[in-house]
């Protein structure tokens, strides 16, 4: 928190209180609240008071800032598409692909701390620093792509919620994605009247998902011995087990995310007394983003490990949509375990999209400067994903088409991270080391590669 104090006036008393109405408000770096004094020499005594009533921060209220921006982005790592992809995978092919989870979050772990960084070190946001270093086609380009890639992914998470919904309550597809919407807006007016409550909605529903997977997999049977040499083994089962760990890996690097980290960590970019970027010890951005991030893959893990434990064992290779799993389920493993599913569905639905549209917002006001209002935002989100729910288009074939589009937006958010923060002029002490930027090209090449090797392989 921050002491609010005014500017000491410096003319003559007959308009001191006129001038101390007048001046500006200025932050100091103490725990406080807005505070109003004429005299500079209270305002230093107020500072100093405060400062040591606070004492010094420990390292829980050091990491509490990053921990809190990175279970916002995390929940785009265990969102209805990411569910659909690890089901698949382990009803199909067993545990075979988990090492394939276990990769890909590493990954998406490595561009979530470029993307800190860069909002940190620059205060930018990643398309705010797009849209001042590039070409302006270059930059309504990223733009466009971007917002394609915000628009699959809300479409993939209203499809989940709806379908909970209707698992859960019989609610038709349709009216679930209303109810969906409605509850969107909650959450997003939430985020505007307090942002920490925001964050902390969105780590109590991290928190049900992680719950609820938890406890499908302990219902499982499940050799642990064959989940820890899958987790670090790599290996295939033919050519179609390579084409669900591409669909793994595409599912999992979310565009997004990355757009929005920046945007969540530029507010705590500070500027020294010479005018230089004042920088955080970055072990707590990376500490915040491994534990948010590798709680997503615990998940996700759990998620492949209950369907491979559960239908592939059984023998159901074909549960490839969530209402087929959750009908499948209550035979196999109870009513309790359906049930549980549709709660984890539903949480990781809702929690998704209202992240979506507000990486949406930061997307069009970073690329742009222009900035639709909340209500405006979440009527072109919502718009598509009901239209869709009322033609009545299948849930299979939707997630499909937005994980194909997905994987084409990729490219055009892993490039300008990895540029970006090579670039001593914007990174200054933070600049990636020529290691870091050799080995980021090279993970972004593979990513794409595999995004395009997706692409090609499901059209042909």
């Amino acid at each position: 928190m921050q002491i609010i104090v005014a500017e000491p006036p410096t003319s003559p008393a007959s308009d001191a209180s006129q001038r101390v109405q007048e001046s500006e408000y200025h932050i100091l770096p103490s725990p406080a609240t807005l505070v109003k004094t004429p005299s500079h020499a209270d305002s230093v005594a107020v500072d100093v008071k405060s400062a040591k009533a606070a004492g010094p921060k420990s390292f829980c209220q050091k990491l509490l800032p990053a921990l809190s921006s990175a279970f916002v982005t995390s929940i785009a790592y265990v969102d209805p598409g990411s569910m659909a992809s690890n089901i698949q995978g382990g009803a199909e092919f067993g545990l075979t692909l988990l090492w394939v989870i276990l990769c890909s979050n590493v990954i998406a772990m490595l561009f979530q701390i470029l993307s800190a960084k860069l909002g940190l070190a620059s205060g930018k946001s990643l398309p705010q620093v797009t849209r001042d270093a590039w070409p302006k086609w270059v930059v309504y380009l990223c733009w466009f792509v971007a917002e394609v890639s915000v628009v699959t992914c809300d479409v993939s998470e209203f499809i989940g919620a709806a379908v909970a919904y209707k698992l859960l309550f019989g609610i038709p597809l349709a009216w679930g994605g209303i109810l969906t919407g409605f509850t969107t807006l909650a959450l997003l007016l939430v985020h505007q009247s307090k942002a920490a409550y925001f964050e902390a909605a969105i780590f109590a529903f991290v928190s049900m998902i992680v719950v609820c997977y938890i406890v499908e997999t302990a219902l499982s049977a499940v050799d642990w011995p064959q989940v820890a040499y899958h987790t670090f083994v790599p290996s295939f089962d033919g050519t179609e087990s390579v084409v669900n760990a591409v669909g793994i890996v595409g599912a999992t690097v979310t565009p997004y995310a990355i757009f929005l980290h920046s945007e969540l960590t530029k507010v705590r970019h500070e500027v020294g007394e010479a005018g230089a970027a004042r920088l955080p010890p970055l072990k707590f951005e990376i500490a915040g983003i491994v534990i948010a991030l590798g709680v997503a893959c615990i998940v996700n893990i759990a998620m492949l490990t209950m369907s491979a434990s559960t239908f592939h064992v059984a023998g159901y290779a074909d549960i490839d949509v969530m209402e087929n799993a959750y009908k499948t389920l209550e035979p196999l493993l109870g009513k309790g375990a359906s049930i549980i599913f549709g709660i984890g569905l539903l949480a990781a639905g809702i929690s998704s999209s209202a992240v979506g549209t507000l990486a949406g917002q930061v997307i069009m006001g970073g690329f742009t400067t222009f900035h639709l209002n909340m209500w405006l935002r979440w009527a072109i989100t919502v718009t598509p994903c009901l239209v869709i729910l009322f033609i009545g288009f299948s849930p299979t074939s939707v997630l499909l088409v937005c994980n194909v589009v997905g994987s084409f937006c990729v490219p055009f958010c892993l490039v300008p991270v990895v540029v970006f923060t090579s670039q001593e002029k914007i990174m200054g002490e933070w600049v990636n080391s020529k290691f870091m930027v050799v080995l980021t090209s090279a993970l972004t090449i593979f990513v794409i590669g595999l995004d395009l090797y997706l692409i090609v392989t499901l059209f042909m």
